[in-house]
Formats: C-alpha cells, structure tokens, sequence
C-alpha cells in the first residue's frame, strides 16, 4: 500500500451555523448523510461535530482532484465511525467511481474541532 494522494481542509464553525439557522433541513439533507446527521445530533457541540465532517468532505475532493466540478454529491462522501471511535471515509456513488479509477483502495483520515475551527486531513491509500 502506498499514499496516492492527501487531501486537507479548515472550516469556521460559525460558518456552519450560520448555515444551521438560515436553512437547516435543507442544509442537513443536501450535505450530510442521515447517519452523519443523527450522530452530530447526539452531541452537545453539534454545529462543531458537522463542521468537521464538512471539512472531511472538502479534503476528499482535494485528495480526489475534482473539486465540486467533478459531479461528486455531497452525500456521496460519508464520514463513519469505527468501534474504537477512529473515523473513516465511505464513498458511493461518482465518488466511489473516481477513486477506484485512480486505484484508491482505503483512506485515512483525521479530524479535529474547537468551537471556532474544524479541520480534517484525509490520504488516500492504493496499491
């Protein structure tokens, strides 16, 4: 296994809120998954807890080449939990396609918050 590519991306919290306030399903609905969602909801620093996710998204695309103009949806990238806590990516969809075509198998990922920044660093792993 080798790096193939890395990705990184920093969001302001507040941004994410703002977001929150003015449009909130439709905001939920169009960037996130129903389990990001419901697992952001869980917790107390909610608006944080999706920002980092929203970065998470951001670095894939980075890591991918493509950006938005590639025809990736949002929901095509979902950041999941492992039994330890560890995050990890899920694609599906023209996410998924692109990232088999450049031979990227798994991904690692990393994310941090605080209540002003959220941050996620993702390489993208193949043979």
């Amino acid at each position: 296994m080798r790096s193939l590519a890395h990705g990184i991306d920093l969001v302001e919290v507040a941004r994410i809120r703002e977001m929150l306030d003015r449009h909130p399903e439709r905001f939920l609905e169009r960037v996130f998954t129903p389990a990001e969602a419901a697992y952001a909801k869980d917790h107390q620093r909610y608006a944080e807890h999706l920002a980092a996710r929203f970065a998470a998204k951001e670095a894939v695309l980075k890591a991918l080449g493509t950006g938005w103009s590639g025809g990736v949806a949002w929901t095509d990238i979902e950041v999941c939990r492992e039994s330890t806590g560890q995050p990890t990516i899920r694609l599906s969809g023209h996410a998924a396609t692109l990232a088999t075509s450049q031979g990227i198998t798994s991904w690692r990922i990393s994310i941090s918050h605080t209540g002003e920044l959220a941050m996620a660093s993702v390489i993208a792993i193949g043979e």
